[in-house]
């Protein structure tokens, strides 16, 4: 079986909150796209940005560490916590995950939304 990601609900991106299911080396930022749910990734998944942060609330540990360019991103992220991770980085392994989409992004604190 796929492992399946939850996805709290967001009140813009997803309000009902969603599970969908993902190949093991998906990352979460495609996972999510997939299915519609339209997580901000501003640089294209290039890890050169950090629009696409998520928190991952179970299953943290399953996935590979993060490296040192998406580390040096997520200390820029807004609201970092320590189980932040850079969706377009993070990649599925064979657990579930629940994952909660920040309120913000640093985007749309700049722009003052």
């Amino acid at each position: 079986m796929m492992p399946q990601i939850i996805f709290l609900p967001h009140e813009e991106i997803c309000p009902q909150g969603a599970v969908v299911e993902a190949k093991s080396g998906t990352t979460i930022c495609d996972a999510a796209l997939a299915n519609g749910i339209e997580i901000e990734h501003a640089c294209e998944k290039s890890c050169a940005c950090t629009t696409c942060h998520v928190y991952v609330r179970e299953g943290f540990d399953s996935l590979e560490e993060s490296d040192e360019d998406e580390d040096d991103l997520l200390d820029k992220a807004w609201g970092l916590e320590p189980d932040s991770r850079l969706s377009c980085q993070a990649e599925i392994a064979d657990q579930d995950l629940v994952i909660e989409i920040p309120k913000y992004t640093i985007n749309m604190v700049s722009e003052s939304h």
